[in-house]
């Protein structure tokens, strides 16, 4: 006769080999979850490789000109293109990277009416480098200030980086003028994105650390702990000469970083005044205030807003600067757009994976 301590043991033998077999089930679930996606990545990184696509040749615009958007702020755009066509909007990166004549070349100019704009303090527009009135909502509502000043009913969307990011917050907040969106290198501004790339021991450092010392090198070691608001110090001080020499390291350190090999090229921009001081000072500014979100990952919590819009997100595996997390996270949230993880790839619309994925999309969406 068994005991009431053996009955007992033999009960709690029962749930724990249930709880175990519960507990592979639940690993063998998640394990062919897993698969499956792996599998679906990987198709979609094979498939349009079959064929290469080449961006457009050198183009000027048929229009430019400044759109004021606010008591300080003087916005320059330019179109180019077809002016019947099909209009698309390009979102540079930073904030504070500017447009440049290159980026035209992205699109069809025979199929799209290509419009691009330096946002607050970038680039054109005026005044350089100013960070007063100058905040993520301001860049979605000036985005929306263009669309109307062009007659434009909707667009699509492209944007890169920073891009992305304000590819996302504009599309969420006025989603029906959005036809589609081409993303690369997704940027959410949460804080661990930041401190991944911007602090000691986040991350990125110990891929860079000899660009990462030259980065942190104008910081004294007391104020290490929070980088990004030490250099906030310099970059809004009046200490012009220190102002300058800390633009130039911030610029330099996302130069660096940002190509799976190296640019030479890219690195020189670092060392440019007017470009560094533009750059630094206008990320920073976004940095050191969160985005100017409601709160952490904003742009996930609200993706159910662009639900039925199409859509790509194009992410170099390898990218230091806005790691892939970020774009698996958002194709989680957004299931609709297609994900490309590029195998060979960082950050930089230039890498040529990347680049071929952006133009096929182009091609794709040319005719919504």
């Amino acid at each position: 006769m068994l005991s009431i301590f053996s009955l007992k043991g033999i009960q709690n033998a029962r749930i724990f080999t249930r709880s175990i077999v519960n507990i592979r089930g639940e690993i063998s679930f998640q394990s062919n979850r897993l698969k499956i996606e792996s599998k679906i990545v990987r198709k979609m990184s094979a498939n349009a490789q079959n064929r290469q696509f080449k961006m457009y040749p050198p183009i000027e615009p048929f229009q430019s000109g400044h759109l004021k958007v606010s008591d300080i702020h003087s916005i320059y755009y330019e179109q180019c293109g077809n002016p019947d066509g099909n209009p698309i909007v390009f979102l540079h990166g930073g904030p504070g990277g500017g447009i440049n004549a290159e980026q035209r070349c992205l699109f069809d100019p025979k199929a799209y009416r290509i419009v691009l704009f330096d946002q607050r303090g970038a680039g054109k527009s005026t005044p350089h480098a100013c960070l007063d009135q100058n905040t993520t909502w301001d860049l979605v509502e000036d985005t929306e200030r263009i669309r109307k000043h062009l007659n434009i009913e909707k667009w699509v969307v492209f944007g890169g980086s920073w891009g992305s990011t304000l590819a996302l917050a504009y599309a969420e907040t006025h989603t029906d003028r959005v036809k589609a969106l081409i993303l690369r290198g997704i940027f959410t501004l949460r804080r661990k994105e930041l401190l991944w790339f911007y602090q000691q021991g986040g991350g990125a450092d110990f891929l860079f650390p000899e660009a990462f010392e030259a980065y942190i090198a104008p910081i004294p070691l007391v104020e290490r702990g929070d980088v990004i608001s030490a250099y906030h110090r310099r970059l809004t001080g009046n200490d012009e000469a220190e102002k300058l020499k800390c633009a130039k390291a911030w610029t330099t350190w996302e130069m660096a970083t940002s190509r799976l090999i190296v640019d030479p090229a890219n690195l020189a921009k670092g060392e440019e005044d007017h470009f560094a001081l533009q750059f630094a000072r206008i990320e920073n500014h976004y940095f050191v205030n969160g985005g100017f979100f409601e709160e952490d990952g904003q742009l996930l919590r609200d993706a159910h807003k662009i639900a039925n819009i199409p859509g790509v997100i194009v992410q170099g595996r390898y990218d230091v600067v806005c790691p892939a997390t970020t774009a698996w996270d958002l194709h989680k949230a957004w299931p609709k757009a297609d994900l490309f993880i590029v195998p060979d790839a960082g950050h930089s619309v230039k890498e040529s994976g990347i680049l071929n994925r952006l133009l096929e999309y182009c091609e794709k969406y040319k005719d919504l």
